[in-house]
Parts: C-alpha cells; structure tokens; sequence
C-alpha cells in the first residue's frame, strides 16, 4: 500500500488568482525515495504544507501513512517529520536544547531513538553547546534533520533541504537519506536541482503547480526527445550544435542565410514541424564548449 497518496489537490492563493498545486495526483511507495523535482514557484514547498497538514488544500483528497490528511491530521503529524526548506530552529538555544525540546514535543527522548539519528548527530555532537544560530549551513541543515527524525517518523518530509549548502555537505546529505531509507522510512524530498534528481528512486517533475511527468530517472532520461538533436548535427549545413535548455544552440558552416532557408526546408522533410531559428549573440558557455572542441 503506498505511503502517501495525492488526487486531484488543487491550492490557490490571492483569492483564486494564483493556482500553486494544479490537479497534482501521484503516491510514493512505502519505504521510497521520492524526488519532487522543479524550480522555485513551482508548488513543491504548497504539496509538502499540505501533506504535513500545514495547509488545507482548496480541492482534493490525500492521505499520509493511510490518514486523511483532513479528518485524521492529528495521527498524521505523529508519524511524519518535516524539515522546511527555511532553517526554523530555536536560533537562542543550543544544539542539544533544540533536539531535548523537540524530543520532548513528542513524547520521547534523544537515548530512546539515538541509533536512528547517531551517524548524524556525532558531526554535530562536538557543537552540542553552541546555540544553533550560530551553526554553519551544514550542521544547521544536520541540527534540523535530526529533530525531523528524533520520534522516529514513519514518514519524512524534506523540502529543499540542500538549497544554500556547499557541495560537499550535499554530497553529505544525499548519503544520509540512503542509510535512512534502509530504516524503513518513506522519504519525500523536493529540490530544484536537477542533478539530485538521479539519486532518488523516483521522481516527479513539476512546473506551474502542475505533474508534467513522473518515473524513474532513467526512464524519464530515456523519453528525452534526441531525434532533432541528433539531425541537427547530422545536417550538413551546421558545423555545430548544442542543447541549451529548451533549446539548441547552432552555428553555420558558412552562416549564409540560403543556409538557414535550406536548414528548415530539411527539418520538415525529417518531420520536424514548427522549427524557427533566431540569431543570439554567444555566451561565455558557447565560447567555452566552442574552446573545448
């Protein structure tokens, strides 16, 4: 039975003029690793508020852990931990205050759930006296994760969590949510860098509140759209092209406007259909990639 499970959640904001979570349906296995994947503005930070019932969607339905996130909120926020993308923390207490009061929240201790948090807290142990403001990104972002988990939740909730942290400390993080998923927790976590999305197990990508797709991430990788690249290149007019985005970046072998006539005459015949072609000057990234060649 999946761990949590979405239908048809709208949320807007403004009174209806903004719609953050657009018909979003999708559920995670339980015990999975699921990457909720897209840029800032995208409704990944409305999704987790919903789920961990800080929010109450406009339209739709959902459970966590198999409760209604409506009816039954109360058992939800005991099984969850949520660790928001804006470090939340008691700045004023220390690091070991901060995991006693949130232990304590729930009725339990550090000692009774240590070896779940352990390969975390002894990086941060050595600070346990130093108020938590004053903490680095990294064991700001460590310090929060183990007060996410110090009750030992059935589900968690991490949104953006290594947005602002240096690589290394990433690196970090990304190998404790592995250990942690080998617990038996179901972990959902948002990001938008894209480069994260190939850690977990899958992934929904998300843009203006709305699901555009959701797999694994190589199969979503192997639906990559390559035939035009791949003509593109072929093509006997371009000396060189890369893809940008949404888009590829080309140069001419003579940068004749025949040749640019006779480029989109050959795209249609390859069954490419509204192709248009617009000058750019170059960027320091098309000069590099250019140097490399």
């Amino acid at each position: 039975m999946p761990d949590v499970v979405l239908n048809n959640i709208v949320k807007t904001y403004n009174k209806g003029e903004i719609k953050a979570v657009d018909d979003v349906s999708f559920s995670v296995k339980d015990g999975e690793l699921f990457g909720l994947i897209g840029p800032d503005g995208a409704g990944k930070t409305s999704i987790f508020r919903i789920l961990t019932t800080l929010l109450l969607p406009d339209s739709g339905t959902a459970t966590v852990n198999g409760f209604d996130i409506v009816k039954e909120y109360k058992s939800i926020r005991k099984k969850v931990g949520y660790m928001p993308g804006k470090f939340s923390l008691y700045q004023d207490l220390t690091v070991e205050e901060n995991l006693n009061f949130f232990a304590t929240v729930f009725d339990t201790t550090i000692k009774e759930n240590y070896d779940l948090i352990r390969d975390i807290y002894v990086q941060i142990e050595p600070f346990k006296d130093r108020r938590a403001g004053k903490l680095s990104g990294g064991m700001k972002q460590k310090l929060a994760l183990c007060c996410a988990l110090v009750h030992r939740p059935k589900v968690l909730f991490l949104d953006e969590p290594t947005t602002g942290v240096d690589t290394v400390s990433r690196k970090e993080f990304w190998e404790m949510l592995k250990r942690l998923k080998q617990q038996g927790i179901t972990i959902l976590v948002s990001t938008p860098y894209m480069d994260e999305a190939t850690l977990c197990e899958r992934i929904a990508l998300i843009q203006n509140g709305k699901i555009m797709s959701i797999d694994t991430p190589q199969n979503i990788i192997k639906q990559f759209p390559e035939k035009l690249l791949h003509d593109l290149r072929n093509n006997r007019h371009i000396k060189s092209c890369f893809a940008f985005g949404e888009y590829h970046h080309i140069t001419f072998e003579n940068n004749s406007e025949t040749e640019s006539n006779q480029l989109i005459q050959d795209l249609h015949l390859q069954n490419h259909k509204e192709i248009t072609l617009k000058h750019i000057n170059p960027t320091i990234e098309d000069c590099f990639i250019n140097l490399m060649n």
